[in-house]
């Protein structure tokens, strides 16, 4: 239930299958279809529009599922939605924050803001819509993430922090979830967080802080004149695994930046490699640096039968991970590396890497990836790819 007192943001902290979506859903369609509201305007803000759709309105704890009367309408064209008392609620994603910039609003929810890829902006754009009614107010429900906005609405003087654990939901979950989970994540950093709910900050002895990549995140619209591929094979197939697929180009300043992360999870060597070569279109790549240590030359076998003309540099790790990141963190000190975008799940790869490795025992697939694309470009043959095999 939302808190009883003056608020005008209200944060739900969460683990996975908590019930915050629910909340949100019963919080929003409350508001709406109380009386006559034809004038009442709700924002929608999600992650992208498909999120919005999939998991806010049409979800299985969606608006438009937990609605037992008074059940709005989806207009699919209009990307909104209209209660029979003519309240409106209008959907938006992070990936286009100029979007807010117009619309006014009674309230709003946003999903998931950790995961938002132009948070800040987005987040922004909303406040200064956020004008209607005598009293504005808006939602928060989100898996906690150590980034910077989560913990500014946190700080803010005018929230309501609601924290709720995967636990305090486990009867309206399947059967062993929560035992499986608590055995395989219970006690590390990733099970705090994405099961009781916890902000987890940066390691003590992680190689990357999320204020020196956030200080590197950039709006890039320059000029590349080298950009290669990096992928990471998983070491065996099935819905658990990752292959780690990053982009990077190398600027004539001889600055690198990261333009993408492209890894795909769950999928058959044929899928993976698959990626590979769209990242490798998609960038106008000049190169592919692949590891082999898992598959030998099944990797490049492989990468070549999607696309026979690919150029492929084989590597392969002869020291530890940690080992090989290290002079590739050292870059990021020196402000010689920057980001053209948020890449939440490699951020919190780099920031949750130590001495052992992550602190789930996962393989770091995506930042190993990232370790291959930069160590290619700067720190290896003065920027072109040492070649181990083709």
């Amino acid at each position: 239930m939302p808190p009883p007192d003056d608020w005008r943001i209200w944060l739900i902290l969460g683990g996975r299958g908590c019930g915050k979506t629910r909340a949100g859903a019963e919080w929003v369609h409350a508001i709406a279809s109380a009386g006559q509201r034809s004038d009442l305007r709700i924002a929608l803000v999600a992650e992208t529009l498909g999120d919005a759709r999939e998991v806010m309105i049409d979800g299985i704890s969606g608006i438009c599922r937990i609605a037992r009367r008074r059940c709005p309408e989806f207009e699919v064209s209009r990307r909104r939605l209209v209660w029979p008392n003519g309240a409106v609620a209008q959907i938006f994603s992070s990936e286009d924050p100029e979007s807010l910039r117009g619309p006014q609003f009674h309230y709003a929810w946003c999903d998931e803001l950790a995961k938002w890829k132009h948070g800040q902006e987005t987040w922004d754009m909303l406040q200064f819509g956020l004008r209607l009614g005598a009293h504005p107010r808006q939602l928060v429900t989100t898996t906690p993430r150590p980034v910077p906005l989560l913990k500014q609405l946190i700080a803010d003087a005018g929230t309501r922090l609601t924290r709720i654990s995967t636990l305090a939901n486990a009867a309206n979950l399947a059967p062993g979830f929560i035992d499986a989970l608590a055995q395989r994540y219970g006690g590390t950093r990733l099970g705090r967080q994405e099961l009781d709910g916890e902000l987890i900050e940066d390691r003590e002895d992680a190689l990357w802080r999320r204020e020196m990549i956030e200080a590197a995140t950039i709006r890039f619209t320059g000029e590349i004149r080298r950009i290669v591929v990096a992928v990471d094979p998983p070491a065996t197939a099935g819905t658990k695994s990752c292959c780690g697929i990053v982009v990077a180009g190398l600027e004539a300043s001889g600055r690198a930046v990261v333009l993408a992360d492209c890894s795909v999870e769950g999928a058959s060597p044929a899928g993976w490699a698959g990626a590979v070569v769209r990242a490798y279109r998609r960038f106008s790549a000049d190169r592919v640096v692949a590891e082999i240590n898992q598959g030998g030359d099944m990797v490049a076998s492989m990468l070549k039968s999607i696309d026979e003309s690919l150029p492929v540099s084989t590597v392969r790790a002869t020291r530890g991970k940690y080992l090989r990141a290290e002079p590739v963190a050292a870059l990021y000190e020196q402000g010689r590396v920057a980001h053209a975008g948020r890449f939440v799940a490699l951020e919190d790869q780099m920031c949750d890497f130590g001495p052992d490795g992550l602190s789930s025992g996962r393989s770091p697939d995506r930042l190993d990836a990232l370790v291959w694309a930069l160590t290619a470009l700067m720190l290896e043959g003065n920027g072109e790819p040492r070649v181990r095999g083709v």
